[in-house]
């Protein structure tokens, strides 16, 4: 049974966040990538075009998250899905940091505003 302890997860830091990686086809996935993001409070974050579907899930804190100019504020327990093809942008307006659950299928990639496409290691 493949099982990814906490103190295996692959930690990465970008822009104004934190990324745990849990699974990935690094970790033995075919088809879903799902991380943890750790929000610094008060910070705004890397508007980005999704390649892909992305999915968040609030654990802590509240985030903002931005698709194609729409903000919400999510608080623990809800859920948000941002479609492929959609400009968003996720925020820490609070005075704690903001924690989320993210699930992306493999393959997952994002283009920034100056047209630079990535495909985090968080997903390889």
């Amino acid at each position: 049974m493949p099982v990814i302890r906490a103190d295996e997860a692959q930690v990465h830091q970008m822009h104004n966040a934190r990324f745990i990686s849990y699974v990935r086809p690094g970790t033995g996935s075919t088809d879903i990538c799902q991380w943890r993001v750790e929000i610094d409070a008060e910070s705004v974050g890397q508007q980005h075009r999704l390649l892909r579907e992305e999915v968040f899930v609030s654990l802590t804190g509240t985030a903002v998250l931005t698709i194609d100019g729409e903000s919400t504020a999510l608080a623990p327990g809800d859920a948000a899905l941002a479609p492929a093809g959609a400009t968003i942008r996720l925020d820490n307006p609070g005075r704690e940091r903001a924690e989320l659950l993210v699930t992306v299928p493999v393959g997952f990639g994002a283009e920034l505003v100056d047209g630079t496409r990535i495909s985090p290691p968080w997903v390889r």
